[in-house]
């Protein structure tokens, strides 16, 4: 596929789309958009996780009388599946578009991949190594402890469990809201996570990794690793059921690669390609300071103006942004010095 008919890439190889990107367009008053937007928001990657949380619920997931205990046994089986589950989809997408390179640099963001360029900042200077090794001694871990923790929690009835039969529509409203739900939990904990010693001493790990792979996804100081993974417990303090706190875990944990492809479209033939919808995190890689949340469902960013779309004109607003920090700090730095 020609990717130029899509974007533009600069002199140093960058590709960035043509076209902006929006938040959800009943924010804007763009209802005649909302039809498009329904389908991208359903497909593919909510379908994909609906898919993995059916897997677990019907095929993973250990008898409700063994999980009234927390016992090594089940826990050990759930990490099992959880490391396989994620070798097997971000170690594909590793594996074809960043070791055996099936595209090249068509639709890549940036145009280096990591493995080409070693860095002390990482362990064995290896982003690649780095990241899977923190993904499953860290991240995994830290995702079934949640995990098994909120199970547990709805075995003994710590939980506000509601039957489907007499709450469907309730029930059916709350999986259409998970991933807003998404969007509010990640975008106030990742926020936090940027402020001073916490960014310093905590997310600066996942920021080392400017450049992100699949591999990035869960590459986390465990602290990160908690504040990320935590969102499956809303289903704890929320009237609900354990089978939608499974597909809002399964949507935080598979598709943590959505953000960190680095490729804005997956070619799958000549033809068709499957659009990543990496954009919008791949720029908070590249520039730190905007877009702490998702893709806009609960435009928080955009609110708080910390947005950025692609354009030169939000380029222009987060460096003005940025101007006035740096004044505020250099205001504080003067009125905290003594004068001589």
């Amino acid at each position: 596929m020609d990717d130029l008919k899509y974007g533009i890439r600069d002199k140093r190889g960058n590709w960035a789309p043509s076209e902006p990107l929006e938040v959800a367009p009943f924010w804007t008053g763009k209802f005649s958009q909302i039809g498009r937007w329904l389908v991208g928001y359903v497909w593919p990657h909510n379908a994909i996780f609906m898919l993995v949380s059916l897997a677990y619920w019907y095929f993973i997931l250990p008898d409700w009388t063994k999980m009234k205990e927390l016992t090594w046994d089940w826990g050990l089986w759930l990490y099992a599946v959880n490391a396989a589950g994620i070798f097997v989809m971000y170690g594909s997408v590793e594996f074809f578009y960043y070791f055996k390179r099936i595209q090249g640099t068509r639709f890549k963001y940036n145009p280096n991949f990591p493995s080409d360029k070693p860095s002390d900042v990482f362990w064995f200077k290896s982003q690649n190594i780095d990241n899977f090794l923190r993904s499953f001694l860290i991240s995994i871990p830290v995702w079934t402890l949640i995990e098994v923790f909120t199970l547990w929690c709805f075995a003994n009835g710590y939980a506000h469990w509601v039957d489907p039969k007499d709450h469907w529509l309730w029930l059916a409203v709350l999986i259409f809201l998970v991933p807003a739900i998404h969007e509010v939990h990640f975008y106030c904990g990742h926020w936090l996570i940027h402020q001073g010693v916490l960014y310093k001493w905590i997310h600066s790990i996942h920021h080392n990794s400017i450049n992100p792979s699949p591999w990035s996804s869960m590459s986390m100081h465990p602290v990160e690793a908690a504040i990320f993974f935590s969102e499956m417990m809303w289903h704890l303090l929320l009237p609900s059921a354990p089978f939608v706190a499974m597909f809002q875990l399964t949507s935080t944990a598979y598709g943590a690669i959505v953000g960190h492809i680095g490729f804005d479209k997956l070619e799958l033939t000549d033809e068709r390609a499957m659009n990543s919808q990496a954009y919008t995190h791949y720029m908070h890689h590249k520039y730190f300071e905007v877009n702490y949340g998702a893709d806009g469902v609960v435009p928080l960013d955009k609110w708080f103006g910390t947005w950025h779309d692609g354009t030169k004109q939000a380029d222009e607003r987060m460096k003005e942004r940025f101007r006035r920090k740096k004044e505020r700090l250099n205001r504080r730095k003067a009125t905290s010095t003594p004068a001589e």
